[in-house]
């Protein structure tokens, strides 16, 4: 059976809707009234943050297919570009409309909880003198006001910055618009005086409508009033290619220009009026290849990730307190430890501690010579940069590959990249035409006169931030055949047109799709043979039409395959003569399931753990890593917490082609996976 027989319209889910599916399921945990009421509002924000993204990168890339006037049908798994677009905003626009309720109905809870959002018509005599004293010393002097006039041009709207859109009725019966954006340098919410045991708070939006007579009282009005819009624009970097220029600054001046990039959404409060919506439209050349949303009165609902908390941690989820490792202490050396055998960190369940005490020893250590590591995406304040540094400055040759074109991270990036610069660090800015989505480091150290390598390699960014809610797996070894690979990985980076062959480690772009199905075509001959043919996946994304073909022909061959996938699912299961030997679950719950790992086999399976989803990109165009489990202990470990995960009938959702995110149920005892594995290692270190 060849890997191709599946390519046709009915074999896939497009990739947008499928994520869009996934952010359902994020809309799902906000409107879920078992989880706590201050979270709600968060998930509410990480939906709206997510779909941001979404319209900045999908939607601007299906729409320059339909710009370059090109169907787009074979890319979009069987459906033309401009009709996704149409889509895509119906999905929206019901989506945003059902946020909207969720955000209604959890107000109304908050009220009960004596936490009351008000607006401006709202505010109480009492809350006057507060207000007014906020707006003037800290709002008034960060307000950005452009007045509008029919001879004017608009200026640039900034991308995902939220406006309220002004119109005054003068007195001589004109009208005049102006714009006010919001400032992004306070805080969205705005913490009132507490009376009793109540708390207020009110927006910036609506102590800005509170103020418009101070900002607007040198125009003679008669009637005024405020709604909000906001623009999206195309989020993808676009490259000059001025040779005279660092690559450094191309990607600096890259990201100034993704600010004034063509806009692909445009959403407004729906009570908006219509000359005001019509003019403004106009003056931004919004088409009908935008998608347009009529929204309510909030929009940047993304702010709501940062809702104050008001002290009242009965409505937050319980902090977790993360576990050591069991064996390998904070307080001695990591190197001793890991000499002797490989150990596992599974953040946030375990702390990260451990990634940084692993480099800050290494600064420190008088007999490490070389550290080598690549970056992602950094920590605003970094550990882990800081600890590089100060590497550097004690003598060790330190070199970082650090990859500036992390989307939506490539400042934080460019500013860490140039301090680095500054204190010797050797950078390297990825491969020509390849991002490094690797996440790995090796240090030499000096042992006996001879080089003893040490190093970790892991599924997620080397960030602290993300480590608190992000679930990951780092693995420290000393395993001389592992980090000789690692090593010639670092070598390719800096010799690109070298490929070099790895013995252990699967690395994209050259190895992994061979890799992998030759994995696969493992478990095929198993099952053809009558055996239990199984594969054991965990992913953020399968949207790779060759890997989900390679998964039907499996399927079809008889072998078991249990996918546990957070985000993008382009594969359909449970298809007779196609995927019926296929389930597919996904959990979205209060932290990120960000791992990725492979288990192929049922008696002595194999084990990976990997930087690579199965995405076109990872494959063909990242530089990526997955690496072999070889320690027993550890290699089981993954697999229970796998099955942990593979049990979840709270938090797991089925992936279908009919009752799409419905919650797995059964008569079972309830299993929530996320606390559950919390409990194995808890287990697990009082053992």
């Amino acid at each position: 059976m060849t890997p191709n027989k599946f390519q046709h319209e009915n074999s896939y889910i497009n990739r947008e809707i499928s994520w869009l599916q996934f952010n359902a399921r994020v809309l799902q945990e906000a409107s879920d009234e078992q989880v706590p009421l201050i979270e709600r509002l968060r998930f509410l924000g990480i939906f709206s943050n997510n779909l941001d993204e979404f319209f900045k990168v999908r939607y601007a890339t299906v729409k320059r297919i339909v710009e370059a006037g090109r169907g787009g049908k074979s890319e979009l798994g069987g459906i033309r570009a401009k009709e996704l677009l149409e889509i895509i905003t119906k999905i929206v626009i019901d989506q945003q409309s059902e946020s909207l309720d969720v955000l209604s109905n959890i107000q109304d809870k908050l009220e009960k909880e004596n936490i009351y959002i008000i607006d401006e018509t709202q505010i109480k005599e009492n809350q006057e003198e507060y207000i007014n004293k906020y707006f003037l010393q800290k709002v008034s002097p960060a307000l950005v006001t452009i007045i509008l006039n029919d001879l004017a041009t608009l200026p640039n709207l900034k991308d995902s910055a939220a406006y309220l859109a002004v119109r005054m009725v003068l007195s001589n019966n004109e009208k005049q618009f102006a714009l006010i954006e919001i400032p992004k340098s306070i805080n969205r919410f705005i913490e009132l005086p507490k009376e009793g045991n109540k708390d207020f708070i009110i927006m910036i939006d609506d102590l800005l409508r509170y103020c418009l007579k101070e900002i607007f009282n040198i125009f003679d009005y008669k009637d005024i009033s405020a709604h909000m819009i906001k623009i999206t624009r195309d989020g993808e970097l676009d490259f000059d290619s001025d040779l005279s220029k660092s690559f450094i600054e191309k990607i600096s001046d890259s990201v100034k220009h993704r600010q004034i990039s063509e806009p692909v959404r445009f959403v407004y409060d729906k009570n908006l009026n219509k000359e005001t919506l019509q003019y403004l439209m106009s003056k931004m050349g919004i088409d009908n290849t935008d998608s347009i949303i009529p929204g309510g009165r909030y929009h940047n609902r993304r702010d709501y990730m940062n809702f104050p908390d008001l002290g009242r941690n009965d409505l937050l989820y319980e902090k977790i307190e993360p576990l050591p490792i069991k064996g390998l202490s904070l307080q001695d050396s990591i190197f001793s430890a890991i000499k002797k055998k490989d150990y596992l960190l599974y953040t946030p369940y375990q702390t990260f501690s451990y990634v940084v005490k692993f480099l800050r020893e290494a600064a420190l250590d008088p007999k490490v010579k070389k550290i080598k590591i690549t970056i992602y995406r950094l920590a605003e304040i970094s550990h882990i940069a800081s600890s590089l540094i100060n590497a550097a400055l004690n003598g060790k040759s330190v070199t970082v590959s650090i990859e500036l074109r992390a989307r939506f991270d490539e400042q934080a990036n460019i500013d860490y990249a140039q301090q680095m610069q500054e204190e010797g660090i050797n950078l390297i800015f990825g491969v020509p035409g390849l991002k490094v989505h690797s996440k790995m480091c090796v240090i030499e150290r000096e042992e006996n006169e001879k080089i003893k390598r040490y190093g970790f390699i892991s599924t997620g960014n080397f960030n602290e931030s993300t480590a608190k809610i992000y679930t990951d797996y780092t693995l420290f070894t000393a395993n001389k055949a592992i980090l000789r690979d690692v090593d010639k990985i670092f070598n390719f980076f800096e010799i690109n047109y070298k490929i070099y062959s790895y013995k252990h480690l699967i690395v994209s772009p050259h190895y992994s799709q061979k890799t992998f199905f030759k994995l696969i075509d493992h478990e095929i001959k198993i099952a053809k043979k009558g055996g239990q043919g199984l594969i054991r996946l965990k992913l953020n994304s399968l949207s790779s039409y060759t890997m989900v073909d390679k998964l039907y022909e499996a399927s079809n061959a008889g072998v078991k395959i249990q996918l546990i996938i957070r985000g993008i699912c382009c594969l359909i299961p449970g298809v007779e003569g196609m995927s019926e030997n296929i389930e597919v679950i996904s959990i979205v719950d209060k932290f990120l399931e960000h791992p990725r790992v492979y288990i192929f086999g049922d008696n002595d399976p194999k084990v990976f753990i990997s930087s690579a989803d199965w995405m076109t990109r990872n494959i063909e165009n990242r530089v990526e890593v997955s690496c072999p489990i070889y320690q027993k202990d550890i290699k089981q470990e993954i697999i229970d917490v796998f099955n942990i995960s593979w049990s979840d009938n709270v938090k797991a959702r089925l992936i279908n082609q009919t009752e799409e995110n419905m919650y797995r149920k059964d008569d079972k005892k309830a299993i929530r996976s996320q606390f559950l594995t919390y409990d194995y290692y808890l287990k697990k270190l009082n053992s």
